[in-house]
């Protein structure tokens, strides 16, 4: 897999469902069968989502579209609202409404220009503009009034006051913001994330081959170390949301996949505390 990303669980299936960003395909795989499938996408595919009508969301390059599993068919939702030669979506995730959150990476990394759209019963509009490069680490609280943003390009975790009925975000404030010195003990920077039960945050460290638990006020719990050196995302699964699936980037320089050679992997780790089941799109 060239770059893992965006894994998801399916209570309704029981089963894993990501996507591999660079090779336009979504996976998944049934937990109770071990049956793997994949479809090819035309645009790259970057966020899933549940749809409560069944089947997932996938935000791509070209736009959103809908993937129904037992057929495999692909219904277009809503195009991309941005230039495509320029910018493509990135992480996302869904609010506890249904709506479908979704940042874009602006990819010239000349300056902070990604967007911040949100999908709507068909609809996207721009929740705001700028003041990031890769949009990443999409999170909200168990109660639903706390996201949680990551940019990556700037090694920085955001908060912002959420209100679930009217769609807003505000009051944007750092919570953590990492080293991006990688001469002095550099331990990565922040990537995908989930939301625990508990309400302790779970960042990807990429190029750093780790996880960084984080409490609501940034206070560091855990670092768990992985033997993949650019883990992308984390998700809570199986049937009791214990086990956290890791999606991790294959697309590295040979000497990083000599050292690590499960990189490209998803790789599974059960963990004392329950994640939380993300909410389905609601179209």
């Amino acid at each position: 897999m060239q770059v893992g990303e965006c894994p998801l669980w399916e209570p309704r299936e029981q089963a894993l469902y990501w996507v591999d960003i660079d090779g336009f395909a979504v996976h998944r795989l049934v937990a109770t069968t071990g049956r793997h499938d994949a479809w090819p996408m035309t645009a790259e595919p970057s966020a899933l989502a549940r749809h409560a009508a069944g089947g997932v969301v996938v935000a791509t390059r070209a736009g959103f579209v809908h993937l129904d599993p037992a057929t495999g068919n692909v219904t277009p939702v809503a195009p991309a609202p941005f230039d495509q030669t320029k910018a493509r979506f990135n992480d996302g995730k869904v609010d506890p409404a249904g709506r479908f959150w979704v940042g874009t990476i602006y990819e010239p990394r000349d300056q902070p220009a990604a967007e911040m759209y949100v999908l709507e019963k068909g609809q996207v509009r721009l929740a705001w503009s700028g003041g990031m490069t890769n949009s990443n680490g999409l999170g909200f609280s168990p109660d639903g009034t706390t996201m949680y943003h990551a940019d990556t390009t700037s090694h920085t975790i955001r908060q912002l006051d959420f209100d679930a009925s009217s769609g807003s975000a505000t009051n944007l404030r750092t919570l953590v913001e990492f080293s991006q010195d990688k001469a002095n003990n550099y331990g990565g920077r922040p990537d995908g994330a989930a939301v625990d039960s508990e309400g302790n945050y779970w960042v990807a460290m990429f190029e750093g081959g780790r996880i960084v638990k984080l409490a609501p006020d940034g206070t560091q719990l855990d670092d768990i170390a992985l033997p993949v050196r650019c883990p992308t995302m984390v998700a809570f699964g199986g049937p009791d949301l214990r086990t956290l699936y890791i999606t991790s980037a294959g697309k590295r320089p040979q000497a990083e996949l000599d050292q690590y050679p499960l990189s490209g992997t998803v790789l599974a780790l059960r963990v004392p505390v329950a994640g939380l089941e993300q909410p389905a799109y609601v179209g």
